[in-house]
C-alpha cells in the first residue's frame, strides 16, 4: 500500500481522457485497462486530490505491523498433509502442519483424487453458475441423498464450505420476532452468520448450562417465534467438547432448535 494523494480512478479518468483528445493508439488504452485491474494506490506529487481510503487502510496496516497481528500468506507447493511444503525466500522448505482441518487425511487421498478426475471427465469442472439459477448435477443429489440417509435426516443441502453454509442459513430462515442463542465462543463463521439475520442475539456462557438456561427463559420473555441454541460440536481453538447431551434436553424443554457445526469433528 503506497501513501497517495490522488485517487484511482481520478488517475485513470485524466488518462482516458487525455488518450480520446489527442487520439493515441489503442494500446495506451490496454495500459489504461491494466492500471484499473491493480487495484492500487500511488502518489502523484503533481496531484492534490485526496485519496482517504489508502490513508485508513495504509494507517490500519501499520497498527497491525507494530502489533504483530499482520498476517503473510503461506505459499504451499505440496498437497495438504501432515507434512507439507512451503515456499521460502531461499526455496522450499518442509514444516509440520498443525492449522488444516484435514483430520482424516482425505485432502489428498488417491481414492478421492482419483473420484475427482472421473467427475471433471464426466460431468466437467463445475457449473459455471449457482445453483438457484441453473440448477444443480446428479452427482451432487446422489451425495446429498447419502447424507441425508447418514445422519437421518429429511433433506441434505451442499455447500462449498462451512463458512457458506453459515452465512446461508440464519439470514434465510430468522427475522425480528426470533432469537439465536449463540455460544460466547463460537467460530467466527457462526458469528457473521448471525450477523446478517435480524433475530435477536443472545450469549451464553461458554458451555454453561445454568447461563444458557437464562438465555431461553428470556428469549421466551421476548415473545421470541423461533430460538436456535447455536453451537460448534468441537471448538476448534481449545478442542472443548460441546454437552450436546444437556443441550438438546433444554432443547427439548424450552421448544427450541439445536444447530450444530461439525466442522472440527470428526
Amino acid at each position: 500500500m503506497y501513501s497517495s494523494t490522488t485517487s484511482l480512478s481520478a488517475r485513470l479518468a485524466r488518462q482516458l481522457q487525455r488518450i480520446l483528445s489527442q487520439g493515441q493508439p489503442c494500446h495506451e488504452l490496454h495500459s489504461v485497462k491494466a492500471l484499473s485491474n491493480t487495484g492500487a494506490s500511488y502518489s502523484d506529487t503533481n496531484d492534490k486530490v485526496h485519496d482517504p481510503l489508502g490513508k485508513v487502510v495504509g494507517a490500519l496496516l501499520q497498527e497491525m505491523r507494530d502489533a504483530g497481528t499482520f498476517k503473510v500468506e503461506r505459499v504451499i507447493t505440496t498437497p495438504q498433509a501432515a507434512r507439507i511444503g512451503v515456499a521460502t525466500p531461499s526455496g522450499q522448505k518442509e514444516v509440520l502442519n498443525f492449522c488444516a482441518n484435514n483430520y482424516l487425511g482425505l485432502s489428498n487421498h488417491p481414492v478421492l483424487a482419483e473420484a475427482a478426475i472421473k467427475a471433471i471427465k464426466t460431468h466437467g469442472y463445475g457449473l459455471s453458475s449457482v445453483r438457484f439459477i441453473c440448477g444443480t448435477q446428479d452427482l451432487h443429489k446422489q451425495l446429498e441423498d447419502k447424507v441425508s440417509r447418514f445422519h437421518g435426516t429429511q433433506d441434505t443441502i451442499l455447500f462449498p464450505s462451512c463458512f457458506d453454509a453459515n452465512a446461508g442459513l440464519f439470514e434465510a430462515l430468522l427475522t425480528a420476532e426470533d432469537a439465536v442463542i449463540s455460544d460466547e465462543l463460537n467460530h467466527a463463521s457462526i458469528i457473521d452468520g448471525i450477523r446478517l439475520c435480524k433475530a435477536q442475539r443472545l450469549r451464553y456462557k461458554h458451555m454453561h448450562m445454568g447461563d444458557l438456561e437464562e438465555k431461553l427463559r428470556e428469549a421466551d420473555g421476548k415473545g421470541a417465534r423461533i430460538k436456535p441454541i447455536v453451537t460448534d460440536g468441537v471448538f476448534s481453538m481449545d478442542g472443548d467438547v460441546a454437552p450436546l447431551k444437556d443441550i438438546v434436553q433444554l432443547a427439548k424443554k424450552y421448544k427450541a432448535y439445536t444447530f450444530v457445526d461439525e466442522c472440527h469433528a470428526t
